[in-house]
């Protein structure tokens, strides 16, 4: 009942009532990120699966710049994250605008993390079950380890979460996400600024 019915509700009505209070602060970052990407703009928009892999636009705030090399390629996440973008990131301001996806429906504020697109021909069958529900702007896997675990780990996480979601459990992840974005723990891989890219391997 709650997974398929109230849930929804409930995500619903949290993000449009945290869109009317924190409007203002959304509007003073985008400010501020305009200024700090060199002109690469404030929003990061790009296209993710959702619930049952169907594809959607979602919507973050950008932390780093469009900076590119000599033969006009992408520099590095490292290189082009902004110090800024850094404190945006580490605090997870970054996500905030996920609240607009939430109201349209793609995304829920508790679930698994939505990956990249190029990512759904990589998935063993187990792990693509993380798509039977709607992803979220914080889950399961984010309170335990977020970025500092290996994706095999954090899959198995996601799947879990999606075979004992309950109201209970979205209100300890919460909590337990309030506490990771105080101690800034979990942020970075072992490697670099962001997340490693999944090669259907590790």
């Amino acid at each position: 009942m709650y997974k398929n019915y109230f849930k929804r509700f409930l995500d619903f009505t949290v993000a449009m009532i945290l869109l009317l209070l924190i409007w203002p602060f959304l509007l003073i970052v985008t400010i501020g990120l305009h200024f700090a990407n060199k002109g690469a703009g404030a929003f990061f928009i790009q296209e993710r699966p959702g619930k049952d892999e169907k594809i959607f636009k979602i919507f973050k705030f950008k932390t780093m710049t469009d900076q590119r090399d000599a033969q006009g390629n992408l520099l590095p996440d490292c290189d082009r994250l902004t110090k800024v973008g850094k404190f945006i990131r580490s605090t997870s301001i970054d996500e905030l605008p996920q609240l607009l996806n939430v109201l349209k429906g793609d995304m829920s504020i508790i679930g698994p993390r939505p990956l990249l697109v190029q990512y759904l021909p990589l998935y063993s069958k187990e792990q693509a079950r993380r798509h039977e529900v709607r992803p979220g702007i914080t889950g399961w896997a984010q309170c335990n380890g977020r970025n500092g675990i290996s994706w095999q780990k954090k899959f198995e996480l996601d799947v879990w979460y999606v075979d004992n979601c309950s109201l209970l459990l979205d209100l300890k992840i919460i909590l337990f996400t309030i506490k990771k974005v105080l101690s800034r723990e979990g942020i970075k891989s072992s490697s670099c600024s962001t997340m490693q890219i999944f090669d259907g391997l590790n």
